[in-house]
């Protein structure tokens, strides 16, 4: 039995629009499909990490780079005591820190290293701790708290003061150029200060060389106050810190220490015997204060007049004979004759002076 073409048509139709439909609610069900891409928790990890101060670390070079490393048992010591920092890896903060740091060596987050030197230097103990020469770890890249160092292989994020003070070096440098045209009481301010600055500087290195020669020549010992003042890098509260490291080195002999003494005695005495005396301390006291005042005053109106000033001077009997070429043979003789009564004059005046 035949069915009608017509409902067949219907059916195709109905059955289209079905589909259709449920496109449409599956569609509609369905999740986007675009989607932000997710950084790596590990990455968030380390940075936050590297981020933070309580993580001790230092800088040394590695195949002519430099790079911020760490120990493996400051890394270790580290985590356990800032639990806080695992909950960034979500479901891996059950890990544990040696899984946690083979991860990262895995993602190229850190790479192991190793020192340079491995021999102990003379008069050295042990090697030593933060070592200034790296190179890379040629065994297995495994995790280890024992005599292991660890770099961060990724560029620190720079905070927002390094930026905002890249940009005020220039101004910096612009406005110590223009000095020169400073007020008298702005140039005062800044000379004072930077004098003081500079003064107390000198002061404490003074202070901390005599303590630490004392120290040495008297006990033995090696004592080195303010140990970071000189540090190429060090944090602020390192660069401040007072009390000095523990002497790890052999303590010096009493021949060498004797010797130093003499040196040091010799030094005192040369140079109480050669000190200048007060005529000399007043004159280079006299020609300081010059050069400092010539610098205090100086401003752009003394310099206009000074060349000014310096023009060289006109050649009045050049000038003169110059005019009376080209003016003809008659305005020669009459100044000949201009200047025979100024010399006349001249003499009268010379005479009666001297009658006087």
């Amino acid at each position: 039995m035949k069915r009608p073409v017509g409902a067949e048509k219907k059916r195709v139709k109905r059955s289209s629009g079905s589909s259709s439909s449920a496109a449409r609610d599956s569609g509609s069900d369905a999740p986007p499909k675009k989607k932000g891409v997710k950084k790596d928790v590990f990455q968030l990890f380390a940075e936050k990490v590297r981020d933070n101060k309580g993580l001790e670390s230092r800088w040394a070079v590695m195949e002519q780079a430099r790079v911020e490393y760490f120990r493996g048992k400051d890394f270790v010591s580290f985590v356990k005591n800032h639990p806080e920092c695992k909950e960034i890896l979500e479901e891996d903060k059950d890990l544990d820190t040696e899984d946690i740091a083979n991860v990262l060596l895995e993602k190229n987050l850190l790479v192991r290293c190793d020192r340079v030197t491995k021999t102990l230097r003379p008069g050295k103990k042990k090697l030593s701790t933060w070592p200034a020469h790296l190179e890379i770890f040629r065994e297995d890249q495994a995790f280890s708290e024992t005599d292991a160092f660890f770099a961060w292989t990724f560029e620190k994020r720079h905070p927002l003061w390094q930026t905002l003070l890249s940009f005020f070096w220039p101004v910096l440098t612009l406005a110590i150029c223009l000095f020169p045209v400073y007020p008298h009481r702005c140039k005062l301010i800044v000379l004072y200060s930077c004098a003081g600055i500079l003064l107390m500087i000198l002061s404490l290195l003074f202070v901390r060389a005599v303590a630490f020669g004392a120290m040495w020549i008297l006990l033995g010992k090696r004592v080195w106050f303010f140990p970071n003042i000189l540090a190429e890098e060090a944090t602020l509260k390192e660069l401040f810190r007072f009390w000095p490291k523990k002497d790890e080195e052999e303590p010096p002999k009493w021949t060498s220490r004797l010797f130093y003494t003499v040196v040091a005695v010799v030094v005192v005495m040369l140079l109480r015997r050669h000190a200048p005396d007060e005529a000399a301390r007043a004159r280079y006291q006299r020609r300081m204060s010059n050069i400092i005042d010539d610098v205090l005053e100086w401003s752009p109106k003394l310099a206009l007049s000074g060349l000014m000033e310096n023009q060289p001077p006109v050649n009045i009997t050049e000038a003169a004979n110059n005019s009376s070429d080209a003016a003809g043979p008659d305005h020669t003789e009459e100044a000949e004759l201009d200047e025979t009564q100024a010399e006349e004059e001249a003499e009268d005046w010379t005479n009666s002076d001297i009658k006087t």
